[in-house]
């Protein structure tokens, strides 16, 4: 891991993070690529995965964007939260803007329950997207995070980037999958499955080198910035993540699923970070 940490230290902090998000992106594919392997698999599986990925996320909202963006706000007491509290906000009103605009519809939702603007788009399309909204924020945070690093934050390391974005890595498989294979119930042959589920992950390079190069070039805003992805990242856990586990009787699996990847993210911050 040591190896890693040193050659994203040795380049420019935009490549790092590009790198960075195709590997999220690649476990993405990963996981999709599952839809060969399994026909249908349980509700119950598939609600512990999508706990997962909450879990993940609000672990990676606090340990690696929330805590360094207060630690390098200037000031005390409560002028030194005001960043990390306005772009919190900022964060979760721009990703309810786009749930608002965006037609998407939710893995465990009826067709009936698509939300947006009222679109006729096919139902594979509105699954898509929906996941896709997911991943704007997931690449946003890396990408901000190596920028940090590069402009010489304190608090920001390339042990909490690379941490932060292994652990969205991991948590895209399984989010791979949960799109793919519903997917596949609709009646999608296996490719178009994949296709579908690793596409909605490749936002995540470009909101990353978006987010590296905002930070590079106006350094000030980092500590914003850093909060503005752990703002949208809660935004998406709580309004779509955590809804989509407790549509079933497997609702306290979803729940364990989400203390995993939640043990599972603080783990890896606290020990590369």
């Amino acid at each position: 891991m040591q190896h890693i940490i040193d050659y994203f230290e040795a380049i420019n902090p935009i490549l790092a993070a590009f790198y960075a998000t195709l590997f999220t992106w690649g476990l993405t594919a990963a996981g999709a690529a599952l839809v060969f392997l399994f026909k249908n698999p349980s509700r119950a599986l598939m609600d512990g995965m999508l706990g997962f990925t909450g879990g993940v996320m609000v672990a990676a909202s606090f340990w690696s964007l929330l805590a360094p963006g207060i630690e390098m706000s200037p000031g005390e007491g409560f002028v030194k939260v005001i960043p990390a509290a306005v772009g919190f906000l900022l964060g979760a009103v721009f990703l309810f803007g786009l749930d608002k605009v965006l037609p998407h519809l939710h893995i465990n939702f009826k067709e009936s329950e698509a939300e947006g603007v009222k679109t006729p788009w096919h139902k594979t399309t509105l699954l898509t997207l929906a996941i896709t909204l997911h991943n704007i924020p997931e690449g946003l945070a890396v990408g901000v995070l190596f920028g940090g690093v590069a402009a010489g934050f304190e608090g920001a390391t390339v042990g909490g980037a690379v941490a932060l974005a292994l652990g969205i890595g991991l948590q895209n498989f399984p989010e791979g999958f949960a799109v793919a294979m519903p997917l596949r119930r609709q009646g999608l042959s296996r490719k178009k499955s994949f296709v579908y589920g690793q596409a909605s992950a490749l936002v995540e390079p470009i909101a990353a080198v978006l987010g590296a190069w905002a930070v590079l070039t106006f350094q000030p805003i980092l500590p914003y910035a850093l909060s503005f992805a752990a703002g949208a990242m809660i935004f998406v856990v709580v309004e779509e993540v955590i809804p989509e586990t407790q549509q079933d009787k497997y609702t306290d699996i979803g729940v364990m699923g989400f203390i995993g990847g939640f043990i599972v993210m603080m783990s890896l911050d606290v020990g590369l970070g």
